[in-house]
């Protein structure tokens, strides 16, 4: 057997047992009603762990007259078949599994997904089923109908109040994009946490050239987010999600107004953590001609960066997850690349053409 085989054997059976066992752990505290078990459950553990991920096209493999998805059908396009769409779920199952290790995330945010079919497939369809993950998803003006969701453990986070978000772009910057999705809720120790998943215009056509709807997108969370620290001083946000822009972009600097610096920390200021990622542990999501850098960003408000309070994380808390096997060797330039589904037109099998990000929250007692 060769090397990479035995390799992803081993991977396989890990996935499969870290499975069961985190499944298996979140049936059994959804079967249990006291909620002081719960919380003692989670102040032992004393962490919540949210991830993003950019799971590249996925289509179901049926015609919607109403979106463009002709080029994921089964006989035509890339040619989408069942068999290849039944693949992709059970790998970003994978990936969901290996970034939660012991213990899902209870969180997931999600961008270029169709419709609400096939995040109920992803949760009803694979294994994740034993996790109970709940959904939140709303349809967005996208032309190619990809949208952006979330995926919570219920028994873990308790949303309160879910909406889109819409961009209207002015006449002059053209077609809309996609909604972003803000979910505010509950964790088990009952803190508020406000949610944003994000996914703002591609470089399709040129960096500057769309770096305009970037930046529009960018004023139109930075107007909400302010909004709620103005309500809440000390507010808990999260803001990610693949925003097509580096961390060092107008888009995130001036528009959104994300601080790179983690010194005197203030509760109304954004901060942008994959920013320590990119800049300091060159660290990537994704590679553009030989280059890695972060597109799929974590952002948080400075009250999530005050350890004093009961949740908190900090910079070192922030991790792009580059596990082996979601990288191949980059046959045109050196070291290695993302193990994409398709390359064009032809299917490579891979898993997606972005890797996760996640961060890990902290409790204090």
């Amino acid at each position: 057997m060769h090397l990479k085989e035995l390799n992803s054997m081993k991977l396989s059976i890990l996935i499969f047992l870290i499975s069961i066992i985190a499944c298996s752990c979140s049936s059994n505290k959804k079967a249990t009603d006291n909620p002081v078990e719960n919380k003692h459950e989670l102040t032992e553990r004393n962490s919540f762990r949210f991830m993003f991920y950019n799971v590249e096209n996925l289509f179901d493999t049926e015609n919607d007259p109403n979106k463009n998805d002709e080029e994921f059908l089964p006989d035509q396009g890339k040619y989408w078949t069942p068999k290849r769409y039944k693949t992709k779920l059970n790998q970003i199952y994978q990936v969901i599994t290996a970034v939660g290790g012991w213990e899902l995330p209870e969180i997931v945010g999600l961008s270029e997904i169709e419709n609400r079919k096939v995040l109920e497939d992803l949760v009803n369809q694979t294994p994740l089923y034993r996790a109970n993950y709940k959904i939140i998803h709303f349809e967005s003006p996208d032309s190619r109908g990809i949208d952006v969701a979330l995926l919570y453990r219920e028994n873990r986070f308790t949303p309160d109040h879910s909406r889109p978000i819409p961009i209207n772009f002015p006449a002059s910057m053209g077609r809309s994009t996609r909604d972003i999705l803000y979910v505010r809720g509950r964790t088990i120790n009952n803190d508020t946490l406000h949610v944003f998943v994000n996914h703002w215009p591609s470089r399709w056509g040129g960096q500057m050239e769309t770096e305009e709807k970037r930046m529009f997108c960018a004023s139109i969370l930075r107007r909400v987010t302010d909004s709620i620290m103005r309500a809440q001083p000390g507010a808990n946000i999260i803001v990610s999600g693949d925003l097509n822009d580096y961390p060092t972009d107008r888009s995130l600097t001036e528009s959104l107004k994300a601080k790179t610096i983690f010194e005197n920390i203030r509760h109304k200021s954004l901060y942008n953590l994959s920013y320590y990622l990119q800049e300091e542990k060159g660290l990537g999501t994704h590679k553009y001609n030989g280059h890695w850098g972060i597109l799929d960003q974590i952002i948080v408000s400075g009250g999530l960066l005050d350890q004093n309070t009961s949740l908190y994380t900090d910079k070192e808390n922030a991790h792009v997850f580059n596990a082996d096997f979601l990288l191949e060797d980059d046959d045109r330039f050196t070291g290695q690349q993302v193990s994409r589904t398709y390359v064009g037109y032809k299917y490579k099998g891979g898993f997606s053409d972005h890797l996760p990000v996640y961060i890990d929250l902290f409790f204090n007692q």
